[in-house]
């Protein structure tokens, strides 16, 4: 099992990095990921792959726990690191530093 771990800071309220995480979200669920929120946190769901959305007052965590079937799906751990840092990136572009 592989396990992906993203940090993205910012320096917005957590109602505006909630708001722009879900840029991130509908990436997922093209990949038949769903997410669910309770709070500042969100589960994530799909065929090989569970994990997790937390945003912090300084930073949005994404954790994602690739299994078998992701595996043999051809996902390929690094490369989803990188796109998901990528569009995290992005999503928080422009934010006064």
């Amino acid at each position: 099992m592989s396990k992906i771990q993203v940090s993205q800071p910012h320096s917005v309220s957590i109602d505006e990095a909630k708001a722009k995480v879900q840029g991130f979200e509908e990436m997922v669920k093209k990949y038949g990921v769903s997410s669910s929120w309770s709070g500042n946190q969100a589960k994530l769901k799909g065929t090989g792959v569970t994990g997790s959305i937390s945003v912090q007052p300084k930073s949005v965590d994404v954790e994602l726990k690739l299994g078998l079937l992701a595996k043999a799906a051809g996902v390929k751990p690094d490369l989803l690191k990188a796109s998901i840092e990528k569009r995290l990136k992005a999503a928080f572009e422009g934010e006064s530093a």
